[in-house]
């Protein structure tokens, strides 16, 4: 099963807002489990655990909000670049859980460490190797000031580590992908390959989100898994990179959570040679693929959006730089007036004005154009000369809108992904806690 792209990068067909997610491959060296601790109260899997057999090299970029999770606060205070296992659990984001919060943390990352421990000296190699509490990263997602409840998680540990499975089949990834899920409608799966020299790379890829995700340095959740023998400074590198026109680049209402985070983990199994310099021309291919991966995953949220109905694409061209053209993007994409517009299927190109407008940006209105789909509706600070309304009205009952804003003052572009903003919206977030 393949996600059909074209349903994104094609203007010219109707998106299903429902895609296909992608098979995932085995990444050596990788361990998952995903089980129940019931966090809903239904029973269903709230709770995983990615362990590194041999451990792995890793980089993540975590939200820039002033409040931030314990998971992200014990993930910050981890100055190693080797890990171990990352543990992500939902329903409860663990924020505003003061002393309780970070003390119940640390009560799982010991039990979990035990757990792993006995685990691997129990293992036919008998390995005597201790995993501390130090090579361990945690995720959380969900409500904020609820109490933690670690109880509940710890007193699962023993069977999440039971249930570790070398093979990951396409069971085990929908599993972890929907076992992270909140007020997500499915699943969020992504797959590339490439070469590292003469060596194949695999790079498989999980998210979730479907609303609060403006974090500008990552998404709410994606893990991503590699058997590349990659240094984690250069993945830094390379994430912070790739994250810049993918996941900081999407927008569904404009808010930043206390939880985003992305990361990325190598576990050197495909046994590529060895990377000196993150300018090294092996490098190319894999920057590639994990763009692609970041991109369709990306966009999946988007895609997803709570109450989405239309997907819309962003591109402002011709701007001063790169930063402007991003603020002018998000400056439309965040309006709560071009979103319901475009829910509405209402041609009111003046809300895209309104936009380039409020985004302070020192733009000159006599040389701008605005394109809708493939019809240009205004230009010259005024409608355009050939400007049919009835052509529009027809475009915008498409599921997946184009915008182009073309400022005529540069050479600098950038795209930014949102959807639709709709009364179901209201009604998931409204009644959130009891979804």
């Amino acid at each position: 099963m393949t996600l059909n792209l074209k349903n994104f990068l094609n203007p010219k067909i109707k998106m299903s807002k429902m895609g296909e997610f992608q098979e995932l491959q085995h990444i050596e060296g990788l361990k998952i489990s995903s089980i129940s601790a019931d966090l809903y109260g239904d029973g269903r899997d709230d709770l995983s655990l990615f362990y590194f057999q041999e451990g792995a090299n890793f980089a993540a970029l975590y939200t820039i909000s002033k409040i931030t999770s314990a998971s992200i606060n014990w993930n910050l205070k981890i100055k190693r670049h080797f890990v171990k296992a990352l543990v992500v659990n939902t329903k409860n984001a663990n924020t505003f859980t003061g002393i309780k919060g970070a003390q119940g943390l640390k009560e799982i990352a010991q039990s979990l460490s035990k757990a792993l421990t006995l685990k691997l000296s129990q293992s036919p190699e008998g390995a005597s190797e201790i995993v501390k509490i130090t090579d361990l990263l945690f995720a959380s997602t969900g409500v904020i000031g609820e109490d933690f409840p670690y109880l509940k998680i710890k007193n699962r540990i023993p069977e999440l580590v039971k249930k570790l499975r070398t093979e990951q089949n396409k069971f085990i990834w929908f599993k972890a992908a929907t076992a992270m899920m909140t007020t997500d409608t499915k699943p969020k799966l992504a797959y590339e390959e490439c070469k590292i020299g003469n060596k194949l790379v695999k790079i498989s890829g999980i998210a979730k989100g479907s609303g609060m995700i403006a974090p500008n340095m990552a998404t709410m959740l994606s893990f991503i898994f590699t058997d590349a023998n990659i240094p984690s400074v250069f993945l830094k590198a390379i994430l912070r990179k790739v994250a810049t026109t993918t996941f900081n680049s999407i927008t569904v209402d404009g808010d930043t959570s206390t939880n985003d985070m992305v990361a990325i983990f190598a576990t050197g199994k495909a046994k590529n040679s060895k990377i000196y310099n993150v300018l090294d021309p092996k490098l190319q291919d894999f920057e590639k693929a994990l763009h692609r991966l970041a991109l369709n995953l990306s966009k999946q949220i988007v895609v997803d959006g709570e109450g989405a109905k239309k997907f819309i694409t962003i591109k402002v061209i011709g701007a001063r730089s790169t930063t402007m053209a991003k603020n002018i993007g998000f400056s439309i994409a965040n309006s709560p007036l071009f979103k319901t517009a475009i829910a509405g299927e209402d041609p009111n190109w003046g809300r895209i004005v309104m936009g380039i407008g409020k985004s302070g940006e020192n733009i000159i209105p006599n040389k701008m154009q605005i394109k809708i789909g493939d019809y240009l509706v205004a230009e010259q600070n005024k409608t355009a000369k050939d400007y049919k309304e009835s052509d529009i009205k027809e475009y915008m009952k498409w599921d997946s809108i184009n915008i182009e804003v073309n400022l005529n003052i540069g050479n600098a572009f950038h795209t930014v992904y949102t959807c639709d903003f709709t009364r179901e919206y209201i009604d998931i977030n409204a009644d959130y806690r009891n979804n």
